[in-house]
């Protein structure tokens, strides 16, 4: 294995399905830092079975801060001039493992790269390397980037200077949640997402509730070519409108039970 002077960082808990594929992904990093916050099942067994072979994998174990604390512990633990944020459920395709040495001999005046995500759809597999997610910034300098705290869901690093979008290479996402599973998580990121919102002084808004869905529908499945993936990249788009309607839709609960608590009054009726 060849060493690159970067640190990837994983949060995790109760992930043994997933971690393994993702932590053999990282096989070019010289350090791996992984932030366990209360793990209950296989784990951290098999993150020291790793361990034990000589994977240079540095376990930590924190109490759970919400996702952009947690990140930002495992980053500041992060040693290597170049820091990954990587997770557990996610993989380095080959394409983005060619390229790494290129990103991080980058001019100074860059601080970070921008990766793209190519999810695995039920029914389908992994995406074309032409279907894929919004790029984010996940490869930053050492120093160059910190996470915003405020920020409940949809985390992500506030970088220090320029960033740049990787030319090639994704990051490949593993957790094929039947429709079922995949809403409950819907639910509870959209809930995450109001109530942030709520607190920044979002009001609620009945023309966001109505053009959000299908504007966000639309991106993922034309923008983002999910259309290409017949019924599972359908499937996949609507999922996306669902969690956008759940979000606008709580907003507007929470500002009307303020204004108009619930009361039964069906004596008057």
């Amino acid at each position: 294995m060849r060493t690159l002077p970067i640190s990837a960082f994983v949060i995790c808990q109760d992930e043994e399905t997933y971690l393994g594929k993702c932590i053999e992904s990282l096989g070019d990093c010289a350090e791996i830092v992984v932030v366990d916050s209360g793990s209950t099942d296989g784990t951290v067994a098999l993150l020291q079975s790793f361990i034990d072979r000589g994977w240079p994998i540095r376990l930590l174990h924190e109490k759970w801060r919400g996702y952009a604390g947690q990140k930002q512990f495992a980053l500041e633990q992060c040693t290597q001039p170049w820091c990954l944020n990587i997770d557990s459920d996610e993989r380095l395709d080959a394409a983005l493992r060619k390229i790494l040495p290129k990103l991080i001999a980058a001019s100074s005046d860059i601080v970070g790269w921008r990766v793209a995500r190519r999810p695995y759809l039920i029914g389908y597999g992994y995406t074309p390397e032409h279907v894929r997610e919004r790029k984010n910034l996940r490869l930053i300098r050492k120093g160059k980037g910190a996470y915003d705290l405020n920020r409940a869901v949809h985390e992500g690093i506030v970088p220090d200077g320029r960033v740049e979008e990787a030319k090639a290479g994704s990051l490949l996402h593993y957790r094929p949640l039947i429709i079922d599973q995949q809403i409950l998580k819907e639910n509870k990121y959209s809930t995450l997402k109001a109530d942030q919102l709520s607190a920044e002084g979002e009001a609620p808004s009945f023309l966001k509730l109505i053009v959000s869905p299908p504007l966000y529908f639309m991106r993922l499945y034309f923008h983002h070519s999910l259309w290409r993936c017949g019924p599972s990249g359908f499937i996949e788009a609507m999922t996306g409108a669902v969690y956008a309607f759940l979000t606008q839709a709580k907003i507007y609960q929470r500002h009307a039970l303020k204004q108009r608590p619930n009361v039964d009054d069906a004596q008057n009726r």
